[in-house]
C-alpha cells in the first residue's frame, strides 16, 4: 500500500510515522527545517503510549512520488482548493483522498440521501473549486481525534488519542476503507469504519463550533471556558443550535450536550487550534468550522441566533487578524509549513 501525506505537520507526520511503522509505503510531503530534519533523522514521536522513530520517505516535490493508493491531507481545509498542483501528480485512476480536517468537509452532501443530496457548500467549496481539485468520488471521510503538536522540526509530541474514524460519503463499508483501516491499526492507531460517518462529524463539530471561536475571541483555554458559568451556558446554546441543524440535514449524533461539555472540560488547559492559529498569525480555520454550519442553517431553515452572532464576531476577528499579512499568497508554503 502506497500512501502520500500532503502537509506532514503535527497530525500528518504522526499518521505517516504510524503507517510506516505498520509496514505501509509512506511518503511525507513537507518543507523547510521540518523536511530537512525528517530526512536526516526520521520522524520522532514522543508519546505517553511509547516513543518511537519512523523513517518514511520525505520530499517537497509530489512529482517525485507519483500515483499512490491514498492521499492523506494534513493541511487546513482553506488550502484544499489551491492544492491542485500538489495533489495532481499523486492521483491514479483509483487514488482515494482522506481529509483529516476539522469541520464540515466539501463532500458533505455528496451521495447523501434526502432533499439536500448533491448540494454544494460555498464556504468550503466556493464555486466548486475544491471539488474540481478533489473530486468527491475520491473522498474517504475522516474524523481526527488525537491531539498532537510539532515540538521541534521532525519531532511530534503526541498528547492524547489514537482514533481516526473513517467512512464512505455514501455510507456503508467498502474495500478501500477496510484496507486503510487495517493499515492504520497495524501502525498502532484506532481506525473504525463508520457506516454513517456524518454523525461522528457532528459529534466533533459540536465542540469545534463552540470552543474554537469562543477561545479565539476570549483567549481562554477549554477548561476556563467550561468553568466560567456564562461561557459554559454560551457553549451549551451553540451545541443545541448545532444539533438542531444536524437533525435538519439528516444526522442524529448520539451524545448529550452535558457529556460533550464534560469531555471538553477534561481536556484541561488546552488551547484550541483556532486560538493557536490566531496567536501564530495564521489564517483561522473559520470557513469549515463555523461559516459552513451557518450556511447549512440557511439551507435547512434553522434560526441559530447564537451561532450567527458568534460567527459575526469571529469573522470580523479573522478579517482584522489577516489584513495586510499576505496570507493569500505562497500557497505551497502555507500547505507544507
Amino acid at each position: 500500500m502506497k500512501i502520500a501525506v500532503l502537509g506532514a505537520g503535527a497530525i500528518g507526520a504522526y499518521v505517516g510515522a504510524a503507517l510506516h511503522r505498520g509496514g505501509a509505503d509512506v511518503h511525507l510531503i513537507a518543507r523547510g527545517e521540518h523536511l530537512r530534519a525528517i530526512r536526516a533523522h526520521g520522524v520522532r514521536v514522543n508519546s505517553p503510549r511509547g516513543d518511537f522513530v519512523a523513517r518514511p520517505n520525505a520530499t517537497d516535490d509530489p512529482s517525485q512520488i507519483g500515483p499512490v493508493d491514498y492521499v492523506f491531507l494534513g493541511l487546513k481545509a482553506h488550502a484544499y482548493s489551491s492544492s491542485g498542483s500538489l495533489v495532481a501528480p499523486l492521483f491514479g485512476d483509483r487514488t482515494a483522498v482522506v481529509a483529516g480536517q476539522n469541520g464540515i468537509p466539501w463532500w458533505y452532501f455528496h451521495k447523501l440521501a434526502g432533499p439536500y443530496g448533491g448540494r454544494q457548500i460555498e464556504a468550503v467549496d466556493p464555486g466548486g473549486a475544491t471539488s474540481k481539485v478533489l473530486p468527491p468520488e475520491r473522498a474517504i471521510g475522516c474524523v481526527v481525534y488525537p491531539a498532537t503538536v510539532i515540538e521541534a522540526p521532525g519531532v511530534i509530541r503526541h498528547l492524547e488519542g489514537t482514533r481516526f474514524s473513517i467512512g464512505e460519503p455514501a455510507g456503508g463499508t467498502s474495500d478501500r476503507c477496510t484496507a486503510l483501516s487495517e493499515a492504520m491499526i497495524a501502525g498502532g492507531l484506532k481506525c473504525p469504519v463508520e457506516p454513517n460517518l456524518r454523525d461522528d462529524i457532528w459529534i466533533k463539530l459540536m465542540g469545534n463550533v463552540a470552543f474554537n471561536p469562543i477561545s479565539a475571541l476570549t483567549r481562554a483555554t477549554m477548561v476556563e471556558i467550561c468553568q466560567h458559568p456564562p461561557t459554559r451556558r454560551l457553549v451549551a446554546q451553540l451545541m443545541e443550535e448545532t444539533l438542531d441543524i444536524a437533525a435538519r440535514v439528516g444526522s442524529t449524533p448520539d451524545i448529550s450536550i452535558e457529556k460533550r461539555l464534560r469531555g471538553a472540560e477534561g481536556v484541561g488547559h488546552h488551547k484550541t487550534s483556532m486560538l493557536q492559529d490566531l496567536e501564530a498569525g495564521k489564517q483561522l480555520e473559520l470557513d469549515a468550522i463555523v461559516t459552513a454550519v451557518v450556511e447549512m442553517a440557511d439551507i435547512s431553515g434553522a434560526e441559530a441566533p447564537t451561532l450567527r452572532a458568534v460567527h459575526a464576531a469571529t469573522d470580523l476577528l479573522a478579517r482584522r487578524s489577516t489584513a495586510g499579512s499576505g496570507n493569500g499568497g505562497a500557497v505551497q508554503k502555507a500547505v507544507l509549513a
